[in-house]
């Protein structure tokens, strides 16, 4: 791998990390990532990153401290006369404020897009962004990727058939519609309305899923709650199995025990966000050689576009 490159892992997801570097065949950089008794963090390299492009791993999930250390990483590095900062985001927080969809709201997405403007990111690699538009953002080259590239595969080689792709709601309606055209199968909405955040007061499914194996896709699994009552629904309905993909798994709150605790056979993620615990309904496919691919194309100059699926 070129020599030029320093690859460098927060404290968020060092496991994903340590598998990006693996497969570019080179380490992570020895970093100091230490924490004052009130709360503050230090970061500091203890190698030279002088003129090197320097990629810095670190989803921005909850808490917000993941945030935090991602800047000052970012800010140690340009004080260390890095060449390029590229900011590899995962899974990027604050995705679903995307736009001012109330009066006197914050659009948290745009904010943490000028944070990392600010701190001096040169580019950003990401991953299922929850809307596509966040892309405009920024005044940097993203690399919008999809959990599409390694799910996809994944249903062609499980021999699961008589599939229908699901959306839980209107929102994902172009994600699972891609899906369906790709396999060549039907497609399911759901209908929801909420009462209040991570509440769901009632659900409806458009399409024909009975005796099929539903594939439930959808980009982030918070609570899980509306997942949980579509694959009710479904099941209600006469599906012959529900199976759920996504590629963030949150799982906040109680969201382990409302997965385990509901209808759903499978519950499918990817590694951009760690597990809390083992669940033996949850299977986990890892996006690490996409990252790491999409790394090797930004240093060698070529095209990514062999990288994108939806």
């Amino acid at each position: 791998m070129n020599a030029n490159i320093a690859l460098i892992a927060g404290r968020a997801n060092p496991e994903l990390a340590q598998k990006v570097a693996g497969h570019l065949e080179m380490p992570l950089l020895d970093v100091s990532i230490t924490q004052f008794k009130d709360g503050e963090i230090q970061a500091y390299y203890n190698e030279t990153i002088r003129g090197k492009h320097v990629f810095i791993i670190q989803p921005t999930f909850a808490p917000s401290d993941n945030i935090l250390e991602l800047l000052i990483l970012i800010d140690a590095a340009k004080r260390a006369s890095a060449y390029k900062i590229i900011a590899v985001l995962p899974y990027f927080g604050y995705a679903r404020q995307d736009r001012k969809d109330k009066p006197r709201t914050s659009i948290g997405a745009k904010l943490m897009a000028n944070l990392l403007s600010a701190a001096g990111v040169d580019r950003l690699i990401t991953i299922d962004l929850h809307a596509d538009q966040i892309q405009g953002f920024f005044e940097i080259p993203v690399d919008h990727l999809y959990s599409s590239n390694v799910f996809i595969p994944y249903l062609k080689n499980s021999g699961i058939n008589n599939i229908c792709i699901a959306s839980p709601d209107t929102g994902g309606t172009k994600r699972a519609s891609t899906y369906a055209k790709v396999l060549n199968c039907e497609l399911a909405i759901g209908y929801k309305q909420r009462i209040k955040q991570n509440e769901v007061a009632s659900l409806q499914i458009l399409g024909d899923v009975v005796g099929k194996n539903v594939i439930l896709v959808d980009d982030i699994i918070d609570t899980g709650g509306t997942l949980c009552k579509a694959a009710q629904k479904i099941k209600e309905l006469g599906a012959a199995s529900v199976i759920a993909m996504s590629a963030h798994g949150l799982f906040s709150g109680n969201g382990l025990d409302n997965i385990e605790n509901s209808v759903l056979d499978k519950v499918v993620v990817t590694d951009t966000v760690p597990l809390k615990r083992k669940s033996a309904k949850i299977e986990v496919v890892s996006v690490t050689k996409l990252i790491a691919d999409v790394i090797r194309s930004v240093m060698d100059h070529t095209s990514t576009t062999s990288h994108f699926f939806i």
